[in-house]
């Protein structure tokens, strides 16, 4: 903990803003993860009485159409988000990782026909890509994260191969396999620790835009089901409906949306200038000097 609150504190003298999207990421995680014990009401607890009631002291951020609390469903929505965020970002970062080293480490036939079925899959839009997989899979939480996770771990393997291809060619990685070391060997002990601060940059710019990309495929109706709530559901069904005539409903998801993106977007800039040599002033990538890593963003 004190570690934690050390790195946080110098995030903080350092980069204020990146410390600002830090905490709101770590509030709406703790949202999410407390949402049982922090929400006032059950998500799908409903009132007819109590329906369409502007924000007062009974319901911070007023009712929708059955009375149900919009604050309580935003607060579970989060847990929708940050779940899939969380997931579908490792799991792209994964198969991403798994295509992107493997391409950039052996180099010739094998990079080439890795990057031309990527070139292929990226040729297509993301957002449509992502609605053919869910039109497919169906609605679904975990489908949701599938289909994120899949179709961006292709973007996810440009950038690490970009990475993989700078150390590859330290002269460290060399020396090792000059004295017979196996690329098992190289790539646990010298590739894949000198990526670690790409994908740490990586994933954190991705995950704001995997809770936007959850977000539109909801509003679209591609994704998580009701009655669960999610932010992209809240703005689509009664957000549109009542827009006029309760705006709340479409105020209150929306902000929460903002909030969330916004705070992973400042944390991930904050830690690519933290982490990328070049930005930093440092230049040193591992034991190599003078070697510096490109700055890396996460396209969709």
């Amino acid at each position: 903990m004190s570690v934690m609150w050390a790195l946080f504190r110098n995030l903080a003298r350092r980069k204020p803003l990146g410390a600002v999207g830090a905490a709101m990421v770590l509030a709406l995680a703790l949202l999410a993860l407390l949402a049982d014990f922090v929400a006032p009401f059950h998500f799908n607890e409903t009132s007819v009485f109590q329906a369409l009631r502007p924000p007062s002291a009974a319901h911070w951020f007023g009712t929708d159409e059955l009375g149900r609390d919009v604050l309580s469903r935003v607060i579970y929505g989060a847990r929708v988000s940050m779940v899939v965020g969380l997931v579908a970002t490792a799991l792209s970062i994964l198969l991403g990782g798994i295509l992107g080293v493997v391409s950039g480490f052996f180099g010739g036939w094998v990079d080439l026909v890795v990057q031309r079925l990527v070139d292929a899959w990226m040729s297509f839009p993301g957002l449509v890509m992502i609605i053919v997989m869910l039109a497919l899979l169906g609605p679904g939480l975990w489908n949701v994260i599938l289909a994120l996770g899949v179709s961006q771990a292709f973007t996810q393997s440009r950038i690490l191969r970009s990475a993989t291809v700078v150390v590859r060619e330290l002269s460290y990685v060399e020396a090792s396999r000059a004295i017979g070391a196996g690329h098992v060997r190289i790539l646990g002990c010298h590739i894949l620790p000198n990526i670690v601060a790409t994908i740490i940059v990586a994933a954190s710019n991705f995950f704001g835009f995997v809770i936007l990309v959850e977000a539109a495929a909801s509003f679209l109706g591609y994704g998580v089901p009701p009655p669960q709530p999610s932010w992209g559901g809240m703005l689509s069904a009664t957000g549109r409906v009542y827009m006029v005539r309760a705006p709340w409903l479409s105020i209150f998801p929306g902000v929460a949306l903002s909030l969330a993106v916004f705070g992973s977007n400042m944390l991930g800039d904050a830690l690519r200038d933290l982490l990328d040599p070049r930005l930093r002033g440092a230049g040193v990538i591992g034991r190599d000097a003078g070697t510096r890593m490109p700055r890396m963003s996460v396209g969709s």
